[in-house]
């Protein structure tokens, strides 16, 4: 397999966005430019790696995966990933890389540009191999959606499709591969689910693994051994997108449109609370270090971040300003996020002042 070389670092301009106001003065918002966005950047899944302190982001069209430094902001690159032209709502569209997780001592690459995941050492950087998920003639509804590393198992989980978009999966099923060897996956097992899974949330711990199935409106729990299907509960609405996880409680967080839920998964999925975030969330994060839920609204421009109590109940902390397009939230350390805004080709990094 062929070795992609890491890009140079890249130079990064760093601007501090405006309309904070005076209720949410205790944070503020850096602009990280991806390298060679010249506009729009389709980003997706997005993550960060508290062991090496890196966030990863692939910027589909760019045919780049960007790993951003936490104390720098500095950018480095790994290129020559693979890109496609799909045809999107009537128009044509470049994509290529979309979604990452972290493994063990790797990062694994989902690309839907030619329906791949790949390999990266997450120290080096250095490309390894790419197994091929799917023709890429059988279009985005079999091209790898999230990717999603489950410890628990040394497994590597993939959606496919893109249900907020309308494409459903090609199979309706969640695909799994052995990742007992993390530099070299092998097909394993599928799992029927009747539907398009959408978002996603690990419990590495009690063996878990939570999504949303975008057709029955209900989201589900998985067993990540016997690989099935062992809980389902309504949120109230079929508007699903991402999930979150509080390990400590057993609380899963649901992102429903223009709102978040709050379920008791360890009691019958019971709805404990919800919090209004404006329209357009997509990913949301939870941060166990600072027992705070965040949630990016792209269609309201906004962030919520709310503390999240020992029972389940949300107090907003504060809602911060962002910019149209702005969606997906990634918790780092302490109070420390990361949002995509793909509009601009950039990440919008929020700290505390």
């Amino acid at each position: 397999m062929e070795f992609v070389k890491v890009g140079v670092i890249a130079l990064i301009q760093i601007v501090w966005t405006s309309g904070v106001n005076a209720a949410d003065t205790n944070y503020g918002l850096k602009s990280i430019n991806l390298p060679g966005a010249t506009g729009r950047v389709a980003l997706d899944y997005f993550a960060y790696d508290r062991m090496t302190g890196k966030l990863w982001v692939p910027a589909s069209n760019t045919a780049s995966v960007d790993v951003i430094d936490e104390n720098s902001d500095a950018v480095s690159q790994v290129t020559g990933f693979k890109t496609g032209e799909v045809e999107l709502r009537g128009r044509k569209v470049t994509l290529g890389p979309t979604a990452v997780s972290i493994g063990d001592g790797v990062v694994y690459i989902g690309d839907r540009g030619d329906s791949t995941l790949c390999v990266i050492d997450a120290k080096t950087l250095e490309r390894g191999e790419c197994l091929q998920v799917a023709p890429p003639s059988a279009g985005r509804e079999a091209a790898p959606d999230a990717v999603v590393y489950v410890a628990a198992t040394r497994e590597l989980w993939i959606t496919t499709g893109a249900p907020p978009l309308g494409i459903e999966s090609a199979d309706k099923s969640l695909q799994v591969f052995d990742a007992s060897d993390p530099r070299h996956l092998k097909r394993k097992i599928k799992i029927a689910l009747n539907g398009s899974a959408e978002g996603y949330a690990v419990d590495n711990q009690r063996g878990l693994f939570y999504t949303n199935i975008e057709e029955a409106g209900k989201t589900v729990a998985i067993d990540v051994r016997s690989h099935k299907v062992v809980a389902q509960w309504d949120p109230g609405t079929r508007e699903l997108q991402g999930l979150a996880l509080d390990n400590t409680h057993n609380f899963l967080f649901v992102a429903c449109g223009d709102h978040g839920v709050s379920i008791d998964a360890g009691h019958g999925g019971k709805v404990l609370d919800s919090i209004t975030t404006g329209s357009g969330l997509d990913n949301i994060d939870y941060s166990a270090d600072a027992k705070l839920l965040y949630a990016a609204a792209s269609q309201a421009a906004s962030l919520t971040i709310a503390d999240v109590d020992d029972h389940g109940k949300f107090h907003l902390k504060a809602t911060v300003p962002t910019v149209k397009g702005a969606r997906g939230v990634v918790a780092a350390k302490g109070q420390t996020a990361y949002l995509i805004d793909p509009a601009e080709g950039r990440i919008l990094k929020l700290t505390t002042k």
